[in-house]
């Protein structure tokens, strides 16, 4: 099964792709879509769209795990995050990807046992669960493996 994993916002868009056989998760590629902060908003969302529709022709996932989002401290930036979390359901929509929603705590619980772990400590459980010793620089991008990993552990493909 291939897990599309996604840490949606408006300038970043962390995403991996996450192959996992009922076992063990194995890391196939990841990366960010990035937009300029001076485009319109309008604009930053068309590319979100394009890319992500890049993403999904170009690895066919068997389904989707994207961050929910329940609650935002920045009142700025909920609103713009929220317009590129419907591009990308409507994308995954448009192809016919099943989606899975997971909040933040929920990904941390998985990964580590607790739902407030930081940065760190998640980035610690995604080595191991994968197996590797380093990660992608970005924290998005790390953001959307460890929701990968963390939809291979729900009871939704056991």
């Amino acid at each position: 099964m291939k897990i599309l994993g996604i840490d949606p916002g408006l300038g970043i868009v962390g995403y991996s792709i996450v192959e996992y056989d009922g076992e063990t998760p194995v890391l196939l590629h990841s990366g960010s879509v990035q937009t300029h902060k001076d485009a319109r908003e309008a604009s930053r969302l068309l590319e979100i769209f394009n890319d992500m529709t890049s993403i999904v022709e170009t690895y066919k996932p068997d389904c989707a795990a994207i961050e929910k989002l329940f609650f935002f401290r920045n009142r700025t930036t909920v609103m713009p995050v929220a317009h590129a979390r419907g591009v990308i359901l409507t994308v995954l929509e448009k192809f016919g990807v099943p989606i899975y929603e997971y909040t933040p705590m929920e990904v941390k619980q998985v990964l580590t046992g607790y739902g407030r772990a930081d940065k760190k400590e998640v980035e610690q459980m995604v080595k191991l669960s994968l197996g590797v010793e380093a990660l992608p620089k970005l924290d998005d991008t790390v953001d959307a493996i460890a929701i990968a990993i963390c939809h291979t552990r729900s009871n939704v493909i056991r």
